[in-house]
């Protein structure tokens, strides 16, 4: 039987849920000819900002 080792997660990885405006939400964005517009009508559950129930879409 091989000796137990011990693993380790990679460096900056930590899992769980990250907000949508800090890690995805970029104000600054230009957009390009090439982009294509898609519209959703989206009503957060309360509690939820809408921000993140627009990122779960």
């Amino acid at each position: 039987m091989s000796p137990q080792t011990e693993t380790k997660a990679s460096v900056g990885f930590k899992a769980g849920v990250k907000e949508y405006k800090l890690n995805y939400y970029t104000p600054q964005y230009e957009t390009k000819e090439t982009d294509i517009l898609a519209a959703f009508r989206v009503t957060p559950q309360p509690g939820v900002p809408p921000e993140e129930a627009g990122a779960a879409v």
